[in-house]
């Protein structure tokens, strides 16, 4: 499940971490009148679960009554990459002169938690990662212990922090730390954490997902999944009983397997494509399963391209073709192209029974990946 920056940052105040005054906004008019309780200037930002909302106009500063309703009038009903923004959050803008980054996951090639820690914060951290991972300085932790005091500062440390704010840096991050291992977060994040010319430090956004798996422990979190979800796809992905994510690409992926769909995600990203989404239908491909994966998938405006990556195990691969067929047989015309991988249990007799006038089919996943980030308008 994950937070929207609202929901996040009581989470965070409420373990002590220094955030900025804010107020939830449904209309121009609540808008106003939470600028005016908190004072100019504000910072209006949209409650979507995306990436890049300043990038996208999804975050606006104001300094005045007149800048307030133009930035409310611009955000609220905007399309932002793909979802509706409905509530903003206004909120008190911070004077700052750096931006860090701190999160912590769990990296599961080490097995252990990591928390992490960079001086180029205010900026996607993935592509700091990618073009520069050295700028990210990274500390393992041992679950049975939890962050020790000098590991967060050793990480602050080796990332570069002014001494000036050093310590207040690895109080923030070691809080981070506590609230990722009891809430049973699978990632927590402020990014950016502003370091103000007082040498204050302050949570200018927040990122929190919270373990499905492990909700039944946290009740009151539990509460904000409604709230959290806004966004339609998920709720029909829960109505259909699909393990289902939005991502920001636009090749849509859909499997029988966590793993088949991880794998696939990953195939698509390294032949130069970016994932619309995480879509796992479960085990069994029968006609209505499928057909409700692709409304689903269709429905995304994002999607230029679907891949399918299908495994026959207890369902046999020409069950699982017919379940195909069956389910493209309710569309006069696929709306956007299909590519079909199928392998496993009669895989060979499955790929004959497909309809080979309405899908792109693919011997091997690497073929259909390829196919569908071509389709998709190629490396991005």
């Amino acid at each position: 499940m994950r937070l929207h920056e609202y929901q996040a940052k009581e989470v965070f105040a409420e373990a002590g971490m220094p955030t900025p005054e804010s107020v939830l906004a449904e209309s121009t008019d609540e808008v106003l009148d939470a600028a005016e309780s908190i004072g100019y200037p504000v910072a209006v930002k949209a409650q979507v679960h995306v990436g890049g909302r300043g990038k996208a106009g999804g975050i606006e500063l104001a300094e005045s009554d007149e800048e307030a309703r133009e930035a409310a009038d611009s955000i609220l009903g905007m399309d932002l990459k793909g979802y509706t923004v409905e509530r903003v959050l206004v909120e008190q803008a911070v004077d700052f002169v750096d931006e860090l980054y701190v999160g912590v996951t769990m990296d599961r090639g080490a097995g252990e938690p990591v928390a992490m820690v960079s001086s180029e914060g205010g900026v996607d951290i993935e592509s700091v990662a990618e073009e520069s991972p050295e700028a990210i300085a990274r500390e393992h932790v041992d679950p049975a212990f939890g962050m020790h005091h000098y590991q967060a500062n050793r990480a602050v440390y080796d990332a570069g922090v002014d001494r000036a704010v050093a310590s207040d840096v690895a109080s923030v991050l070691t809080t981070l730390f506590d609230l990722w291992e009891d809430r049973d977060a699978s990632e927590a994040e402020i990014n950016p954490l502003m370091i103000t010319g007082d040498d204050e430090v302050v949570a200018a956004d927040a990122v929190m997902n919270i373990d499905d798996d492990a909700l039944f422990r946290q009740p009151d979190l539990a509460e904000m999944e409604e709230a959290a979800a806004g966004d339609d796809l998920e709720a029909k992905a829960n109505e259909y009983g699909f393990d289902y994510v939005r991502l920001d690409g636009n090749v849509g992926i859909i499997g029988n397997g966590a793993g088949l769909v991880m794998t696939t995600l990953d195939l698509v990203d390294y032949y130069g494509g970016e994932p619309a989404n995480f879509l796992d239908i479960g085990g069994g491909a029968k006609a209505e399963r499928v057909a409700n994966a692709l409304d689903m998938v269709f429905s995304d405006d994002n999607v230029d391209s679907v891949v399918f990556n299908l495994f026959g195990g207890i369902t046999r691969g020409d069950e699982v073709a017919r379940g195909i067929n069956s389910a493209i047989e309710e569309f006069d015309e696929l709306p956007k192209p299909v590519v079909v991988r199928l392998a496993g249990t009669n895989a060979e007799e499955g790929m004959e029974i497909l309809n080979a006038d309405a899908l792109d089919i693919e011997q091997t996943l690497e073929g259909a990946v390829q196919r569908s980030v071509e389709q998709a308008g190629g490396a991005q």
